[in-house]
């Protein structure tokens, strides 16, 4: 079966902002979308991430490797966690980014693993 990477984005400034109780309402939301895809038999793993604060790029141009502070990108939304699911095609990953909750206040990018 296919599997498809959805993507978490949202606005990391606000995230961090959200009163505790607010942030502990949401991750029991996140906990029953990963509960629920775990009982279709589509969940393979999920997480968040850091802070882009503590994030480094790098690159490894002709064998000079170079670091940098945070993300390459400026965005007004920043990657903050992810699933990797089992669906059948894009259509059915999309119904399943939908049901997810971050996508009530950011945005899921859906990206389909390319094997071999």
């Amino acid at each position: 079966m296919p599997q498809f990477m959805l993507l978490l984005y949202a606005d990391e400034r606000a995230g961090m902002a959200m009163p505790t109780a607010e942030m502990a309402k949401a991750m029991v939301l996140m906990n029953a979308y990963a509960d629920t895809l775990k009982k279709a038999d589509a969940h393979v793993s999920h997480g968040a991430l850091g802070p882009t604060a503590k994030a480094t790029t790098v690159t490894n141009f002709d064998g000079d490797m170079k670091v940098h502070n945070g993300p390459y990108a400026e965005t007004l939304e920043q990657l903050g966690g992810y699933y990797l699911i089992n669906a059948a095609d894009m259509e059915e990953a999309q119904h399943w980014a939908a049901r997810c909750p971050a996508s009530s206040w950011g945005h899921v990018e859906i990206r389909e693993i390319q094997n071999g």
